[in-house]
């Protein structure tokens, strides 16, 4: 009997140790769970300036997204700064023709927030002109407008160089188009430096200059390159919109 038991022992030892193993697979990679995975503009707006935009914020870190009369009368926006959001509506409404500027605006902490918007008539040249928001001077935007049959992906992350010098990185992803604008700011810094290039079939970010900027795994970045002072850049960044 008590050899029955000894191999009894040994078999579910065996299979436990077996179990073990799975602890040396490969991570599945980084999925946003909250970011959409179609586009919510509608193919009505395309060519028009109504419809959705979103974009990046630079000082601190944070997403922006506006809805311009997408599916109906709603004219709002929804800006996320380190993770807080703040809420903004606008009264103005759109004129068949016309450019669309203006002032969305909201509250922070009880004090007021102002982002001023603008962007032609048919949804060309998306821009925060200019804007107001408590604890975070000299901020900076970039936006694009959202298509029906092209979502926008908006990450954030930051940098570090042998400077050494880090600061934050933030990039908007069109997969559809294949092409990416980016901004960097130094820690405490007031410049945003941009960045733009295009994606290739194998996920690679290409700049302009034809420096890779790194590689595009599900929803997260992650690069190493060369900058014009011979410094390594790295950069880290996931989708957070």
């Amino acid at each position: 009997m008590k050899s029955i038991y000894v191999v009894a022992a040994i078999v579910f030892t065996t299979i436990a140790g077996l179990g073990c193993k799975k602890s040396n697979d490969t991570p599945e990679p980084y999925k946003c769970t909250t970011c959409k995975t179609s586009p919510d503009a509608l193919a009505a707006n395309d060519a028009s300036n109504k419809g959705i935009y979103k974009g990046v914020f630079s000082g601190s870190s944070g997403t922006v997204l506006f809805n311009v009369q997408n599916g109906g009368t709603t004219i709002t926006a929804v800006l996320v700064i380190d993770g807080v959001t703040i809420n903004l509506t606008s009264t103005v409404t759109i004129t068949s023709g016309q450019a669309y500027v203006a002032p969305f605006t909201g509250t922070l902490n009880g004090q007021a927030v102002t982002v001023n918007f603008s962007v032609g008539a048919t949804g060309q040249n998306p821009t925060v002109t200019s804007s107001t928001v408590p604890g975070h001077p000299n901020a900076s935007f970039t936006i694009v407008k959202e298509t029906s049959n092209a979502l926008i992906e908006c990450f954030e992350g930051t940098y570090t160089t042998t400077l050494p010098e880090n600061g934050t990185f933030n990039l908007i992803l069109s997969r559809t188009a294949r092409v990416w604008g980016a901004s960097a700011r130094k820690a405490n810094g007031t410049a945003t430096n941009p960045a733009s290039g295009t994606l290739t079939t194998d996920n690679k970010l290409i700049e302009a200059n034809g420096v890779n900027f790194g590689t595009v795994a599900a929803d997260k970045i992650d690069g190493s390159f060369q900058d014009g002072g011979n410094r390594t850049v790295t950069i880290t960044a996931k989708r957070t919109l």
